[in-house]
């Protein structure tokens, strides 16, 4: 994945042959991410796993280890509680984002291993690869593709392939 000139916000998402058009966070890409900063981290993510919004037309049929996202699935993004950067469930004590999105952004969610693995606190936290906003408005820190092309990936994405964001 790296940006497109001129457009930090956007970028090119390569895997093989497929070049797809995707939405990166509002504060660019950045080697020094902190928790809340709106920026993608510039790294190299292990993908891990995956969330997907139950039902017929739910969520995309991943290939990775997947959880169906029930209304009280959340993840803490809150960096002085003990289950920050990890799923939760909702209602929670802490900040904790919703995994089940009115927007639907999160119908298909591959978790990267962006400060997961091993934990500091407020080096950023759900770093996601997802469904994209209209027009691939910026995220919050996450890559984002259009629904249809997250489809066409899920079944290919596997355990530790490899996301690399460049600039």
């Amino acid at each position: 994945m790296r940006t497109l000139p001129g457009a930090p916000q956007k970028g090119i998402f390569q895997f093989g042959s497929l070049r797809l058009r995707c939405a990166l966070g509002k504060g660019g890409v950045t080697s020094g991410k902190r928790e809340g900063d709106g920026a993608t981290p510039l790294a190299s993510m292990r993908l891990l796993s995956a969330y997907r919004r139950p039902g017929g037309r739910g969520g995309p049929r991943f290939a990775l280890p997947t959880l169906l996202t029930h209304p009280d699935a959340g993840w803490c993004d809150a960096p002085g509680h003990g289950a920050y950067n990890r799923p939760v469930r909702l209602p929670f004590p802490a900040s904790a984002e919703r995994m089940r999105r009115e927007d639907r952004l999160y119908d298909g969610v591959v978790v990267l291993d962006w400060n997961v693995t091993r934990r500091a606190r407020g080096l950023g936290s759900a770093i996601f690869l997802h469904v994209a906003r209209p027009g691939f408005a910026p995220t919050e820190g996450c890559v984002a593709l259009t629904r249809r092309d997250l489809d066409r990936l899920a079944p290919h994405l596997r355990r530790g392939m490899r996301l690399t964001v460049r600039r």
